[in-house]
Order: C-alpha cells, then sequence, then structure tokens
C-alpha cells in the first residue's frame, strides 16, 4: 500500500518550491509592470513563465497568462523593445505606438531588479529575527590525505593545520557562508597551482607548500567535477563503511559500522592513521580495538556525529593478519575492510543583519561570476543551475533540520542574483534594455527597429539554449557520479 501520507506531505513540499520560485519572478515582473503604469506606457501581456500560455485572462486591457515554459517571466511592453522573439507574437494591430524617452525605458528596466532586491531585503528582515542555519566542519585540521594526491606530492601531511589558501585566511574545513572555508578555496582557486600555509607541530613558523590539483574525469552528459587536493578533515571518529566478503577482517569478527580505536595500542585518529599501521605491520598479526553499538545500523549512514555519540558502544578486540588476496594479483597484504573518516559537522544558528546578509549574497554572486569567466578557474557554465537544479537545493533543504529558515535563506540569495543577473548588459536582459537607451540618449535617436528585433532574437535563442543546457546539466548531471569502481578482491579460503 502506497504511504498516502508521504506522498501528500512531498506533494506540497513541491507545491510549496513552486509557490515561492513563481512569488520571485511575480514580485520581479511587478516592477517592470507598476513602473510601466506610472511612465504610461503600453502594456499587452503579464505572463509568468515563458511559451505560449497554458491559462490566460484579460483585464482592463492587460493579457494575464501562464506559459509553458518555466524558465521565468515577462511583461510585454512593445515600447521598449521588440520582443516577440520569446514572448510571442499579440493578435491585435492597432495604432502605431508613440516613441517613449530613453529616461522612461531606464526606470522600467531597473524596476524589475530593485523589486526583486526589495523582496530580498524582506526575506533578509526576516533571517535577521529567527535566524539562518549555516552547516560548517569547524576544523581547520587534516585528517587524511590520499596516497599519491596532490596534496601529499605538494607535502601536506596528517595533523597539519592549515591558516590560508591562496593567502586567504580559512576557518573552517568547508560551510562558509563567507567563502573562506578550505574546500571552496580550493574549488574556487584560479591558475594551476595552490598555496597553503600550514602551521605543523614541531614547527615554530608556519610554512608554505604549493600544490596542483585533480579533476576527476565525468561523464559528457555531467557537469565537469571539482578541484580537489586528496585531503579530508581531521575527523572525530573513524567506522568500518565496508568489510569484504570473506576477508581477514570478517573472519575475525568485524563487521560494518564498527568504531576503530586503535591498532597494537596505537591510537587511530582517521583514515590515514589505519592504513599507515595496517601498511608497517604487513603480515604480522595486529590486535585491533574496536566499538560496537547495536542500535541504528540502517540509519548510520545518515547520522550525525553528535548523533552517532549518543548511541551505546561496547569495547571488543579483534587479532586480524592480513594477506595478500587471491586477486586481484601482485596486491599489497590487506585486511579487507575500508574505514571511513566521520568528521564533525556543526550546523549553527546565524542571525545576521539584512544588510549583511544582502553584502554577503553579493559577494558570491561576484566570486561566481568571476571564476566562470576566468579563463585560469574551473569553474564554468556547466556548474550554473537552472529551475530544475534550484528546485533540487529547494527541495532538500525541505528534508533537512530548520527547513523554513534554510528557504529564506535561500529566498535572500536567490532574489540577489536574479536581480544582478537581470542588470548584466546584453541584450533581452533588463541591463540591455538600460544599455539600449542610453545609447539611444548619447545618439540622439533610437536604434533601428529592425536591426534591434535581430539582436534581440539572437540573444533570446541564445539564452533559452543556455538554459535548456544548464538544465540538462541539473537533470542528468548526479547519474552515475565520478567515482571510479573498485576492483573485486577475493581472498583465500579458510
Amino acid at each position: 500500500m502506497p504511504d498516502i501520507a508521504k506522498i501528500l506531505h512531498t506533494a506540497l513540499q513541491v507545491l510549496l518550491i513552486l509557490l515561492g520560485f513563481n512569488l520571485i519572478i511575480f514580485v520581479h515582473e511587478l516592477g517592470h509592470f507598476l513602473a510601466g503604469r506610472w511612465r504610461g506606457l503600453k502594456i499587452d501581456r503579464f505572463q509568468i513563465w515563458f511559451g505560449k500560455p497554458i491559462w490566460k485572462k484579460t483585464w482592463n486591457g492587460v493579457q494575464y497568462g501562464l506559459g509553458w515554459l518555466p524558465f521565468g517571466g515577462f511583461v510585454s511592453l512593445p515600447q521598449m523593445a521588440p520582443m516577440e522573439s520569446i514572448e510571442g507574437r499579440t493578435s491585435e494591430k492597432g495604432e502605431p505606438l508613440a516613441p517613449i524617452s530613453p529616461l522612461d525605458k531606464i526606470i522600467v528596466a531597473i524596476a524589475g531588479p530593485l523589486f526583486s532586491l526589495l523582496l530580498a531585503l524582506a526575506a533578509a528582515g526576516i533571517v535577521s529575527v529567527v535566524g539562518k542555519p549555516v552547516d560548517t566542519i569547524p576544523t581547520t585540521k587534516v585528517g587524511s590525505v590520499d596516497k599519491d594526491s596532490p596534496g601529499a606530492k605538494a607535502g601536506i601531511r596528517t595533523g597539519d593545520t592549515i591558516l590560508a589558501v591562496n593567502g586567504q585566511k580559512v576557518e573552517v574545513f568547508a560551510g562558509s557562508s563567507k567563502m573562506n572555508g578550505i574546500f571552496e578555496q580550493i574549488i574556487l582557486s584560479k591558475g594551476q597551482e595552490i598555496h597553503f600555509t600550514i602551521q605543523r607541530e614541531g614547527e615554530p613558523q608556519p610554512i608554505e607548500l604549493v600544490s596542483k590539483f585533480d579533476i576527476p574525469e565525468t561523464k559528457w552528459y555531467q557537469r565537469k567535477a571539482l578541484r580537489e587536493v586528496g585531503i579530508s578533515p581531521m575527523p572525530e571518529m573513524v567506522l568500518v563503511s565496508t568489510v569484504m566478503k570473506g576477508s581477514p577482517a570478517e573472519r575475525a569478527g568485524l563487521k560494518q559500522w564498527d568504531r576503530l580505536v586503535s591498532v597494537n595500542g596505537r591510537k587511530v585518529a582517521c583514515v590515514s592513521d589505519f592504513l599507515k599501521f595496517i601498511a608497517e605491520a604487513g603480515t604480522t598479526p595486529v590486535e585491533i580495538a574496536y566499538e560496537r553499538t547495536s542500535e541504528g545500523h540502517d540509519k548510520m549512514e545518515d547520522m550525525k556525529l553528535s548523533e552517532l555519540k549518543k548511541l551505546p558502544w561496547t569495547p571488543g578486540t579483534a587479532t586480524v593478519q592480513a594477506e595478500v588476496p587471491v586477486s586481484p594479483a601482485n596486491h599489497a597484504p590487506m585486511v579487507g575492510l575500508a574505514p571511513a573518516d566521520i568528521a564533525d559537522q556543526t550546523s549553527d544558528t546565524r542571525t545576521p543583519g539584512a544588510w549583511e546578509q544582502i553584502g554577503e549574497s553579493l559577494s558570491m554572486m561576484w566570486t561566481t561570476l568571476d571564476r566562470v569567466t576566468s579563463k585560469d578557474s574551473s569553474i564554468g557554465i556547466d556548474h550554473l543551475s537552472g529551475p530544475a537544479g534550484i528546485a533540487k537545493a529547494q527541495y532538500r533543504m525541505l528534508q533537512m533540520e530548520n527547513p523554513y529558515n534554510r528557504l529564506l535563506g535561500f529566498f535572500v540569495l536567490f532574489n540577489v542574483n536574479l536581480a544582478v543577473l537581470n542588470m548584466l548588459p546584453f541584450p533581452v536582459l533588463d541591463g540591455g534594455h538600460i544599455l539600449l537607451a542610453l545609447m539611444e540618449s548619447i545618439a540622439r535617436r533610437p536604434v533601428k527597429a529592425r536591426a534591434l528585433e535581430w539582436v534581440q532574437t539572437a540573444f533570446a535563442l541564445m539564452l533559452i539554449s543556455l538554459m535548456l543546457y544548464v538544465t540538462s546539466k541539473d537533470l542528468f548531471g548526479d547519474i552515475g557520479g565520478h567515482r571510479r569502481d573498485a576492483p573485486e578482491v577475493v581472498f583465500k579460503q579458510p
């Protein structure tokens, strides 16, 4: 039997996302609409979403409608510029409309982004009272360093504390809203080298290390992977994520989700420690101290550290002797388990001021535009999100703690992004209308209508193509991932 309550709950969440998305579009277009009314412009249509209307109604000479392409919305203002390429043609053919001044065009064009900023400011005012969660990995200490990774080749070691990346001071490993996390600085880095300032135990002064980076391969239909150097944060505990069938670890009684404590009395602080201790022992038997819990196994993969710590853990020991597997050939001795670092992840509620939130959003937007347009960055157009990606992000937020606070915080960022993107000086966008109006004012004559229509049409097609491209990455980019399948390991039979 289907879970009706769960289906209804999911449907309500999807409806909430759609309502929020349409509210953002409506407020932006309302700015154009009200400014057009104020300046006495002819208004043909007010439509949410593009394309042929699936619903429409005419009131006071204006056709209100809902299109079938969920890529935004528009207010049809024929005196602004020819926009029939995306708005469609009107059926009525009346008297030629009087031209309007460049000032009128600028006022109407800028009203949409202004209303988006006002909506962002209103949402930010609420967030400044109720707060918003910020999820971080608060440590800056390195736990694991992948073997033969760029970070390992650069000399980064387990236990190093990273102070800065490319001269930018870092405060957390990941998750900072101010973009001062180690993870964020790595993926947003420019150039072919990443500079780390590190404080190492026993060293009186910080040391400087220079690392290359890897970008894992992805399928043609996926987004390009992000930069990585092969380092992980210092964990709070190390759990067994997998025990291989027939392995020495399985025969010794170790199980999935056991907590690794020590090897021959040496504390296991991270995965790197465990792998190092096992490698040093070779085929000599080792005593592994562990802790085991009988609760929550079906949920442990999604549990937070604070939840894991509350489980009842019982200590135990197992004597394990690594062995060379039968397959693949020439493999080093192994015990046959895969450990996983569990780092401390916190979700603190911040109550930043409204203008501080607007400033942070503008800073993030500027950084994004800079990296997308920079030839020295690995961030590209395929990393942007369209309506589908935005909806997926909001749906994930609704599954987390304090979902509505998260949505409000995202609401601020999205409206600021919408305002900034629309102010870019490209045809079809509001910034393009402003640029054309300024050109008209300087030349003291309007741009030729025929030429302008061709330019508008070309950029409209480019914009729709871009949205379709980004949407394809939103819909199919997560299929398959970019993990490499590990070869099957076969151990000798006991």
